[in-house]
């Protein structure tokens, strides 16, 4: 039977296809967004289960600021609910918090729940959680090498490569799997460097519905997959 277990790895999820499940039920978006709250909660206690390192969980993109505007409101209070309702089970498994994504366009209450559960949790030596919030990818490469451009004197080019990875990638490390759900097949500016050598699973099942089986069958997937990083494949080709 295929390995289910995600001891070590780092999973990112972009959980996608809260406001198309609500749309089909004749419902608020904002209805299918609370809902996603109860997966995220699912997958982060079946993460920690199984061993998984990192989970980075993709809840609002610098994109998404287009959304109406009573939309964004609706999703920044439930991140704020999410953050207040979880961070005391995180503490009590042992689980870290932390935001990634810019903080200075946050609503101020946004922000003082984000500090307070960083705050709260930052003694975990358990599951990393992440949670992309104001996230691009593009605009986290750019600011990690306008720091680098910035050093006095430059770094050498032999350094450049593996100080920008540091910068961006910290004590997490690169991405081993990662798992997009409601349908679409596209990366929508996340984890864009960290991402480099990830296997990608995409599935049609909708945020809100996704489940510990769903993120076990992912890692099963995962554990079928030979990852070469570039390399020669390890299996023995007959050649006629």
């Amino acid at each position: 039977m295929p390995d289910r277990s995600g001891q070590g790895l780092h999973v990112a999820i972009i959980m996608d296809g809260n406001g198309r499940w609500a749309t089909r039920r004749g419902l608020p978006r904002v209805v299918g967004h609370r809902a996603g709250l109860g997966a995220a909660r699912r997958i982060v206690e079946r993460a920690d289960e199984i061993g998984i390192r990192c989970l980075t969980l993709y809840a609002f993109s610098s994109d998404n600021w287009r959304r109406p505007a009573s939309e964004v409101a609706g999703i920044f209070w439930l991140l704020r609910a999410f953050l207040r309702m979880e961070t005391v089970r995180l503490r009590e498994r042992g689980a870290r918090l932390k935001a990634i994504g810019r903080r200075d366009r946050l609503p101020a209450a946004t922000l003082r729940a984000i500090e307070m559960a960083e705050n709260a949790t930052v003694g975990g030596r358990g599951l990393h959680l992440r949670v992309a919030i104001d996230y691009s990818s593009r605009d986290a490469i750019a600011r990690a090498a306008n720091g680098l451009l910035l050093r006095n004197p430059p770094l050498s080019p032999d350094l450049l490569l593996p100080t920008m990875s540091q910068a961006l990638t910290a004590e997490d490390g690169d991405v081993d799997l990662l798992i997009r759900t409601g349908g679409e097949m596209r990366l929508s500016d996340f984890l864009l460097w960290e991402s480099a050598y990830a296997e990608l699973v995409f599935t049609e099942r909708m945020w809100p519905e996704f489940a510990a089986g769903d993120l076990d069958s992912a890692l099963e997937e995962f554990a079928r997959r030979e990852r070469r990083f570039g390399g020669a494949t390890s299996k023995v080709e007959m050649v006629p």
